[in-house]
């Protein structure tokens, strides 16, 4: 396993780890057993910890070292906010951008995600959907756009997959993201604007209502 690590960029291994959850927020994050796990020294660890820390994933304490940070649930909603405007505007281009062989991609990926709903299988549903708006941001060529999101998206993984489990969300979700789908398809940039923004302000009440659901719950 270390030796296929090698090969690997550390820093990519352990935003990958820290997104599906192998750490947990709050945890630390030691640098020789970081080492050790990666097959690599601790002068990579460290430059990888800093690059994550940049992006938000991670913090470093005084005398304490590296840890995996914690995003709050107020905080993740305010991604998402912010996440509407970029993802818009990227539809918008893509739309305006998308040629025969984009159009083809977009769709099959659509329709690897109705499989996976037909099949209840949620883990291949959300890496899908993951899949589908990065094809959308390679499509509209915002070079800008897409770094951001990219940090974005990193933090708030294990939010987004919450919603995806949320009663009934699945079904509207497919529904949204084929209306998506056509609309970039069909070279309407308003459409796909519309389309996009729609999306993720039902995202954003999903994960709001699951936050309140756990809450209650938890009393």
């Amino acid at each position: 396993m270390a030796r296929s690590k090698e090969k690997s960029d550390p820093t990519a291994v352990l935003r990958k780890a820290i997104e599906t959850g192998h750490f947990m927020p709050s945890q630390r994050l030691v640098e020789a057993d970081l080492a050790a796990w990666l097959g690599t020294n601790r002068s990579n660890v460290r430059l990888a910890l800093g690059k994550l820390e940049q992006e938000g994933l991670v913090v470093s304490e005084p005398n304490r070292g590296a840890r995996v940070r914690v995003i709050s649930e107020q905080e993740a909603l305010e991604i998402l906010q912010v996440r509407a405007s970029l993802e818009s505007l990227i539809a918008r281009q893509a739309a305006a951008k998308a040629n025969a062989a984009d159009r083809k991609r977009l769709r099959d990926i659509l329709e690897t995600m109705r499989e996976a709903i037909d099949k209840e299988d949620f883990t291949t549903y959300s890496g899908q959907n993951g899949a589908l708006h990065a094809e959308i941001r390679k499509i509209s060529g915002h070079q800008t756009a897409s770094r951001l999101l990219a940090t974005l998206n990193s933090q708030i993984v294990r939010f987004q997959f919450r919603t995806i489990l949320f009663p009934g969300r699945i079904h509207q979700s497919i529904r949204e993201h084929t209306e998506i789908v056509e609309a970039i398809c069909a070279g309407d940039q308003d459409r796909a604007d519309k389309a996009m923004r729609s999306h993720l302000a039902n995202v954003t009440e999903t994960l709001e209502r699951s936050l309140a659901a756990l809450a209650r719950h938890a009393v």
